[in-house]
């Protein structure tokens, strides 16, 4: 048979695929089964006018029109990619809700034990002056009291200090992320760390009568900044447990879902953190009224929560767990 026989032959059906890819989001039952049974008819063609099998040399512009045609109809039966901004609204609606929320419990035992830890240092710290005298010097106390505490937020300027802290505050959140790899046995000491710098900060600004100072600079953009933490600290350390308890599932998919629901945790706070270093920048050194300021840092607190619980407990119904929607590793089974 030569080219063109083959080319008479077949050109009914090639134009029927075609039509039908054309027309992918309007078929009917019947006309998908057409549509895969001919793709796979093509797809064959294909092959046999690559090979030459048709009598005679490939015909360069058959197998460009054909190559053509079976790729619209390959992504006609397995379904179009799906759109970006699909991706993002599905994160930020599903992905990052739903895996801080699943996460709650060790959430709300990284910011109790953190928080606990930090009374506990500022209370010894405050009632008890030759502690404080182990900490610094009498200058070097009035100095962070009066001048160092509050200078820190309006010494530079605010586009850049914002970023400053959007930096750090990402570094310390993926840092948290990160010891994960060692079932988080190193985040208890990271958040030990941060408990403890607050709680002798805020044990010498009491000591000191500075406490109003204090609150009214660390809660305008502090609640939110630590709730971030404790958030990346909670996600780390959940996906540490799923080393020795992966459940009924088998460890190496425990762990794969779990590994995939904690960078949507990173990628997440990114953008939480982001919005705690422009009101650190913005709010907390401006000169609005203390209350103000300090209404909305609690205003911004109440909103990222209620994101979280609203968004996070209907995707937990829905049976999702922030991973993928077509995860590698997962297969179907009886």
């Amino acid at each position: 048979m030569d080219i063109d026989a083959f080319v008479l032959a077949n050109q009914p059906a090639w134009d029927r695929l075609d039509k039908l890819a054309r027309r992918r989001n309007r078929l009917t039952g019947a006309e998908i089964d057409e549509l895969v049974e001919l793709y796979q008819r093509v797809a064959t063609h294909l092959s046999i006018v690559r090979s030459g099998q048709t009598g005679g040399q490939a015909d360069a512009v058959l197998v460009g029109r054909l190559s053509s045609l079976v790729a619209r109809a390959r992504s006609a039966v397995t379904g179009a990619h799906t759109p970006a901004w699909h991706e993002v609204v599905r994160f930020f609606t599903v992905s990052f809700p739903v895996v801080a929320y699943r996460a709650r419990r060790w959430w709300i035992g990284a910011a109790v034990a953190s928080l606990a830890v930090a009374y506990v240092i500022g209370a010894w710290i405050a009632a008890n002056p030759d502690v404080q005298a182990t900490i610094g010097t009498p200058a070097e106390i009035r100095q962070l009291v009066e001048h160092d505490f509050a200078d820190y937020y309006s010494e530079s300027p605010a586009a850049s200090f914002a970023g400053h802290v959007w930096l750090n505050n990402a570094w310390v959140s993926m840092q948290l992320i990160m010891w994960s790899i060692l079932l988080g046995v190193m985040i208890p000491w990271v958040l030990w760390q941060n408990a403890a710098n607050l709680g002798v900060v805020a044990g010498l600004m009491h000591a000191n009568g500075k406490a109003g100072v204090f609150w009214g600079l660390i809660l305008p953009h502090g609640l939110l900044e630590l709730s971030a933490v404790f958030l990346a600290a909670a996600v780390g350390m959940r996906l540490g447990w799923t080393v020795i308890d992966p459940g009924p599932r088998r460890r190496g998919e425990a762990l794969a879902e779990q590994g995939r629901a904690v960078m949507s945790v990173a990628l997440g706070l990114v953008a939480v953190l982001l919005v705690s270093g422009l009101i650190e920048a913005g709010v907390t050194p401006s000169g609005l009224p203390t209350p103000v300021r300090v209404g909305i840092g609690v205003l911004a607190e109440a909103l990222f929560l209620t994101y979280v619980i609203v968004f996070g407990r209907r995707a937990e119904r829905g049976g999702e767990t922030g991973d993928i929607e077509r995860p590698p590793d997962v297969a179907p089974s009886a």
